[in-house]
């Protein structure tokens, strides 16, 4: 999900409402740059871009292909997307190239291109004519996603609106903010500012990022209560050997006047303090070992191949907010209380005389 959100949507986007339709050229954003001061003006916006996108082709000697070109504007696009980190070979797009295009590592494979040779660009303007234009690859860069990689081109902003010659336009505004929680506050603001257009949360640019996020709040909520599952019977056994094992001390304070709600009251604290005591045990050595593992991340690099055609990076870095502690915390607690019961219920079954005279 953050792979996504950082390298390829943004956390919000906004677009010519009929832009997406088919990405004509022609549905672009009036005065991008004013729209532009007006979201950084926004609290909780950490930075954004503007992009000029058309759709063409990308050909070389050895073969064409499809592919999204977006203009851009290098100092914002790095800022955003982090584009610049993930080169692997070449230099990052600045005004010195003009004519320099960004091209993915499974492009230049397929294309068999390597750095400063020419490629040519096909695409149609707003009115539908065709135009060819040359560019030179000046950087390889390779994100985590493979399909979105291959599907992807990068040039200067100020170049491509020159060859579409169509003054100085734009067609998205990508957003990221400081703090995913702001999304919607952002979202409704950047609607009143700006009505006429189209603006949309990554929820609904790739629901399935969303789906995704939902299916592992999913699984881990199944996974968490198989282990709380686990944790029942086991304290259950553990408090059941102790009221079997104290037959006769139990009787004997039956006996002595000590009624069944105070004998029902201590079973049941003791196992709240078994828990209270395993609970912080258990916390400190779950934070350590998140802690470690968020800096050194979990190598999956042996399914990498697989893992990038899903967007997935071969190392992942846990991340675990404070509320999980808490909300584990709680659930230990629950789970103690609800297995105390029944060993509680069972000593108060007891018969005095009867457990005084058990060996």
């Amino acid at each position: 999900m953050e792979n996504a959100i950082q390298n390829e949507i943004s956390h919000i986007q906004i677009h010519h409402p009929r832009f997406k339709e088919d990405q004509e050229v022609q549905f672009s954003l009036d005065t991008p740059e004013r729209l532009l001061m007006e979201v950084e003006q926004i609290e909780g916006v950490k930075s954004s871009t503007v992009r000029t996108i058309v759709n063409g082709m990308i050909a070389s000697s050895h073969g064409v292909r499809g592919i999204q070109i977006s203009g851009i504007i290098p100092e914002q696009e790095a800022a955003v997307t982090h584009l610049a980190a993930h080169l692997v070979e070449g230099e990052y797009l600045n005004e010195e190239s003009k004519t320099g295009i960004l091209i993915s590592k499974k492009t230049a494979e397929r294309l068999n291109l390597k750095l400063r040779k020419k490629v040519a660009l096909r695409f149609q303007d707003g009115e539908y004519n065709l135009i060819d234009a040359g560019f030179r690859v000046v950087g390889i860069f390779e994100t985590k996603n493979t399909a979105f990689d291959e599907a992807h081109a990068y040039v200067l902003r100020d170049q491509l609106n020159k060859n579409l010659d169509m003054g100085n336009i734009a067609h998205e505004v990508a957003i990221l903010l400081y703090d995913i929680e702001d999304i919607d506050s952002v979202e409704a603001r950047l609607k009143s500012i700006a009505p006429d257009l189209l603006v949309e949360s990554y929820k609904v640019l790739a629901p399935e990022i969303e789906l995704f996020n939902s299916q592992i709040q999913i699984s881990t909520t199944i996974f968490t209560f198989i282990v709380m599952l686990g944790l029942i019977f086991g304290i259950i056994n553990t408090m059941l050997m102790a009221v079997l094992e104290r037959f006769r001390e139990l009787g004997m304070l039956m006996s002595i006047g000590m009624n069944k709600r105070r004998i029902f009251a201590m079973i049941v604290m003791e196992t709240i303090m078994l828990g209270l005591i395993a609970t912080p045990v258990g916390l400190l050595i779950g934070l350590i070992t998140m802690n470690r593992l968020s800096r050194t991340g979990i190598d999956l690099s042996k399914w990498s191949s697989g893992m990038k055609e899903f967007g997935i990076s071969e190392i992942v870095y846990p991340d675990v907010t404070p509320d999980v502690f808490f909300q584990l915390a709680f659930a230990v607690f629950l789970t103690a209380f609800l297995a105390s019961l029944y060993p509680a219920f069972k000593a108060i079954q007891l018969k005095p005389v009867e457990a005084i005279r058990k060996i």
